[in-house]
C-alpha cells in the first residue's frame, strides 16, 4: 500500500473501529434486552452524527478554499495542531478506558431508555459524533497537506470500510480480536502520523509568516536518495508519506516533530502501573506495653 494511502487508512481504520464498537455495543444491548423498537432513534443518532462529521469536513474545505494564501496557511497550521491534540487525547483515552467502554455505554443507554426516544438519539449521536468530528478534522489536515492528491481520501475510505466490516464481524461473534493489542499497535502508528501533522502545522505557520525560520532548513529528503533513480523516488515518497515530511524540512518543523513524538510515544508505550494495594502492618512483639 502506498504511503499516503497507508497513513490515512490507519486513521480511518482506528477511528472507524472505535465508532463501530460503540454502535455494536448499543445495538447488542437493545437487542438482548428486548428493546428492538428503540433501534430506530439509535440509528437516527448514528446517521446524524456521520452526516455532521461529513458536513464539518466539507465546511472546512470550503472555508479554507476561499481564503488568501497566508490566511489559509494560518488556518491550516492552527487546525493541524488542534487535530493532533485531539487525536493524542483520544489514543490515551482509548488505552485507559477501552475495557470499561461496554459497561459505560450500556449504563448510559439504560438510563436513556427510561427517558424516551430523544435521549436514545442523543446517546448515539454524542457517542459516534465525537469520533466523527475528530476523524474529519484529522483527515482534513492530512488531505489539505497532500497537494490535491486523492490518495488520502481513498486510504481513509478503505480504512472506514474495513472498520465497518470488523465491527459487524465482532457484533456477529465471527471474529475474536485482541482489542488491547490492536489499539496499542494502531495507536503507536497514529502517533507517528500525528507527529508529522504536528510538524507540518508549524511549517504552515512559518509560511504564514507567523513564525520565523522558513528558510532555515534542517534537511531535504530528496538529497538522501539522489542518484537512486525510481527506487530513490519511491523511498522518498514513502518517507514523506509515512512521516508527513515536506520536501524541505525546516529546523522548527524538525524540532516540533521530535518534541512531540519522544514524550508521547514514551508515555503511550510505557506499561501501566499495577494498582497499589495496602498491606496490613505487622505487629511487633510487646508493642503497646
Amino acid at each position: 500500500m502506498r504511503p499516503l494511502l497507508l497513513g490515512n487508512y490507519l486513521i480511518g481504520l482506528r477511528e472507524g473501529l472505535e465508532a463501530s464498537l460503540v454502535v455494536s455495543i448499543l445495538i447488542a444491548y437493545l437487542v438482548k434486552s428486548g428493546n428492538r423498537a428503540a433501534l430506530a432513534p439509535v440509528w437516527g443518532g448514528v446517521g446524524t452524527a456521520i452526516a455532521v462529521a461529513i458536513g464539518f469536513g466539507i465546511a472546512l474545505s470550503v472555508a479554507s478554499g476561499e481564503m488568501q494564501f497566508k490566511t489559509q496557511e494560518t488556518f491550516g497550521g492552527i487546525l493541524s495542531i488542534i487535530a493532533v491534540g485531539l487525536v493524542t487525547w483520544m489514543v490515551f483515552w482509548m488505552r485507559r478506558t477501552a475495557r470499561f467502554m461496554k459497561a459505560e455505554l450500556e449504563g448510559k443507554l439504560a438510563g436513556a431508555l427510561s427517558m424516551g426516544r430523544g435521549a436514545l438519539f442523543a446517546v448515539a449521536f454524542l457517542a459516534v459524533g465525537r469520533e466523527g468530528l475528530e476523524t474529519a478534522l484529522f483527515l482534513w489536515t492530512n488531505i489539505s497537506n497532500a497537494n490535491n492528491s486523492t490518495e488520502p481520501i481513498i486510504g481513509a475510505v478503505l480504512g472506514l470500510l474495513t472498520a465497518a466490516l470488523l465491527g459487524y464481524l465482532l457484533y456477529r461473534g465471527g471474529l475474536r480480536l485482541n482489542l488491547k493489542k490492536f489499539f496499542t499497535i494502531t495507536g503507536a502508528a497514529l502517533i507517528i502520523v500525528a507527529a508529522g501533522v504536528f510538524g507540518y502545522g508549524f511549517h504552515d505557520l512559518q509560511e504564514a509568516s507567523l513564525l520565523p525560520g522558513l528558510t532555515a532548513l534542517a534537511f531535504e529528503p530528496s538529497h538522501w536518495f539522489a542518484g537512486l533513480g525510481q527506487v530513490g523516488q519511491w523511498m522518498q515518497t514513502a518517507l514523506q508519506g509515512v512521516f508527513n515530511l515536506t520536501p524541505q524540512v525546516t529546523i522548527a518543523q524538525a524540532i516540533a516533530w521530535v518534541i512531540y513524538i519522544i514524550p508521547v510515544m514514551f508515555f503511550f508505550l510505557r506499561p501501566a502501573k499495577p494498582p497499589v494495594t495496602a498491606t496490613p502492618r505487622k505487629q511487633t512483639a510487646g508493642a503497646g506495653g
